[in-house]
């Protein structure tokens, strides 16, 4: 468990995950950080760099030349390893692990070696101090880094991760997870457990921004991404990946709910 403490983040900070091989939209996401007059060492990462878009290697690239934080996502570890699929945990025969081997096999494919040692070395957790409280930031879970936390997770899914988490890096004041590609504050007993949602898809809701969000002194903003989406989905087809993630992103609903709790199901969505 590799542990990063990044210092003390007073000001805004900007956070946002899964950039999932959209260029575009980690093009803009970075462009609100130099608007915003946000440093890149208070621009934050909750990994899953690569994944469902087109264009992993722009990526990746763009990641490193900002300079910003990433937690390694699951995406990070099993292309490090070498491995054959995402490690997403999605249930085996879904639509989700069914369409994951495809954009798996191509962004390994485009993923070079250098890359895939930057992975290796990103921190499972990273730490920092803002306002006085002290922030852990983790991809999915500590106990699970694949491991899908909802708004709607039972009490003792935030508890039994916090427990874990102040294992590895002593008592913390908040969360920043990602992962399950829904933005969200949850208050808990503990502290707030926060989630940026994604700037890589949309997050079901029937429209094309993404999200990202600002941490503030007293506040967790989660905001609209407005990105070039016709130049993703470019990307996605001149890739051969046209299986439903490029649907995603025009109609702005994921390819299949199966992975999704009840309660953020579109009822009569037709599944891809």
């Amino acid at each position: 468990m590799r542990h990063k403490h990044i210092g003390v983040l007073d000001g805004t900070v900007l956070v946002f995950g899964g950039p999932y091989s959209n260029a575009q939209a980690t093009a803009a996401v970075l462009a609100q950080a130099s608007v915003l007059g946000i440093a890149p060492s208070h621009v934050i990462c909750t990994g899953d760099v690569v994944a469902y878009c087109g264009a992993p290697g722009r990526t990746v690239a763009a990641i490193r030349a900002s300079d910003c934080t990433v937690v390694a996502g699951n995406c990070e570890v099993q292309l490090a390893a070498g491995a054959i699929d995402c490690g997403c945990g999605f249930e085996e025969g879904s639509a989700c692990d069914v369409l994951s081997a495809g954009w798996f096999s191509y962004a390994s494919k485009h993923v070079r070696d250098a890359d895939r040692s930057w992975m290796w070395r990103l921190p499972d957790i990273a730490t920092f101090d803002h306002c006085g409280a002290r922030y852990a930031v983790v991809h999915g879970g500590v106990i699970d880094v694949a491991r899908f936390i909802w708004d709607s997770s039972d009490d003792a899914v935030f508890d039994e991760e916090w427990n874990e988490i102040e294992r590895f890096v002593g008592p913390v004041d908040h969360v920043i997870a990602g992962h399950c590609g829904m933005p969200f504050v949850k208050t808990t007993p503990r502290g707030r457990w926060m989630n940026a949602g994604v700037i890589g898809m949309p997050p079901h809701d029937g429209g094309v921004d993404t999200r990202f969000a600002l941490l503030e002194k007293d506040a967790f903003v989660v905001r609209p991404l407005t990105y070039d989406v016709a130049g993703a989905v470019a990307d996605m087809e001149t890739a051969g990946l046209t299986q439903g993630y490029a649907d995603a992103l025009r109609t702005g609903y994921w390819p299949s709910q199966d992975v999704l709790p009840q309660g953020l199901r579109v009822s009569g969505f037709a599944k891809g």
